[in-house]
Formats: C-alpha cells, structure tokens, sequence
C-alpha cells in the first residue's frame, strides 16, 4: 500500500470518528434538550394546575361566604319579621285594652272607685304628710272628690298594717296638668287615658299612677305569658 493510500484511509478513519462523535453530541444534546423541555413543560403544568386549585378554592370560599351571608341575612329578616308581629300583636292587644278601658270608666261610680285606689296606692309608696295630686284638667271635678275618701282609706290601711295613726293631707294640683284624653288627629301628641301622679316634697318626687303608666306595667308583666300563649313560648 503506498503513502497516498494510507493518508486517504487515515483521513476517512478521522472523518468517520468525527462524524461518529457529532453524531453522538448530537443525540446527548437532544437528549438533554428533550429531558429540559419535559421538566419546563412539566413545572408549566403544575404551575397551571396550582393556578386552576387556587382560583377554584378562591371562588369556592367566596360563595361559601356569599351562601354564609346570605343565610345570616335570611336569618336576621325573619327574626325582624317575627318581632315585628309580636311587637304588633302586643300593641294590638294594648289598643284593644285601652279601648275596653275607656268603655269601662265612662262609669262614673267605676271612675271614681278606680281614681281613689290609685291615689290610696300612691299614697302607700309616699308615706309623707302633704302630696298634691295631679290629673286631666277634665277630671279636676271628679279627683277632688275623690280626696278626702282616699286619705280615709290611706290612714285606715296604715293604722291596720302598723298601728300608727297617720294622715295625710292632700291638695289638687291646679298648676300642673297631665295631657288631655287621645282623640282623633292626634294620635302622636302627648295624651293621657287617666289616673293620677302624685308628687311631694315641693314636685321633686312623683309617683305616677295613670291609667297609660299602669297598663304599660301590667303589659310588661304580662309579656311572658301572652308570648306562651300566642307564640308557644318563642
């Protein structure tokens, strides 16, 4: 084999060998490529899938809230409704009882027995020995008479409870005046059904024994049982 033969056979061999090693960084390098792309790609679809978990728990919170409020809301509105027909049933209850009342003490005899136990009462509460009594400049007539056998009846009960004698002497109120019987159009101005408030030591203390204050006590007392029986109690 001469020279020129054997230099060509060399170069083909380092021809072949660089090829080969191309060939071989070729596929390592496409390799490596294709192992980079799946872990981006795979990072891209966690990430993606992240994003989707997040938006779908921020969205299932929000209505989970919304749901919350919107039951609360519910909830607060038919408690407000079931107040609001108590609190209607009660006033119809107290209208009614102001209406039967008015009808009743159109009795003068009632009237009269009525206003001298509510001054008696207050009498009681005071235990002083001057009150004045104030009323509706309409009853002026019918409280002055009322007087004198209201501090009978005040020192009879004191003598039998104690066994002390004590009077008291009582004077109509001619400067102060309780407001004027409700009427028609003027359902929201001061008015007064009746009774009696009794003050002493120059007005600094009153006891107030009107029909309006009396009716509020007992109906105040009578909540619990006109809840059990019209509401079951609730």
């Amino acid at each position: 084999m001469d020279a020129a033969t054997e230099t060509q056979n060399q170069i083909l061999q380092m021809t072949q060998f660089i090829l080969n090693e191309a060939k071989d960084k070729a596929e390592e390098i496409s390799a490596k490529a294709l192992q980079e792309f799946s872990v981006e790609k795979l990072k891209v679809v966690n990430s993606g899938k992240d994003k989707i978990r997040q938006e779908y728990d921020r969205k299932a919170k929000q209505i989970e809230t919304q749901n919350a409020i919107a039951r609360s809301t519910a909830i607060n509105r038919s408690r407000l409704e079931k107040i609001k027909a108590r609190q209607d049933v009660i006033s119809q209850i107290s209208g009614d009882t102001k209406a039967s009342l008015e009808k009743q003490l159109k009795d003068e005899a009632k009237m009269r027995d009525f206003i001298t136990k509510l001054i008696v009462q207050g009498l009681l509460m005071l235990l002083e020995d001057e009150v004045e009594v104030r009323c509706r400049a309409a009853d002026d007539k019918l409280v002055a008479a009322c007087l004198a056998a209201a501090a009978q009846e005040y020192s009879k009960v004191v003598e039998a409870e104690t066994g002390a004698k004590k009077a008291c002497k009582l004077t109509l109120d001619s400067a102060t005046k309780l407001p004027p019987a409700p009427s028609a159009g003027h359902e929201h101005g001061p008015s007064c059904l009746g009774g009696v408030v009794l003050a002493c030591q120059k007005g600094t203390i009153t006891i107030d024994n009107t029909i309006d204050s009396r009716l509020h006590l007992v109906l105040e007392q009578a909540k619990p049982t006109i809840r059990q029986l019209l509401f079951d109690g609730k």
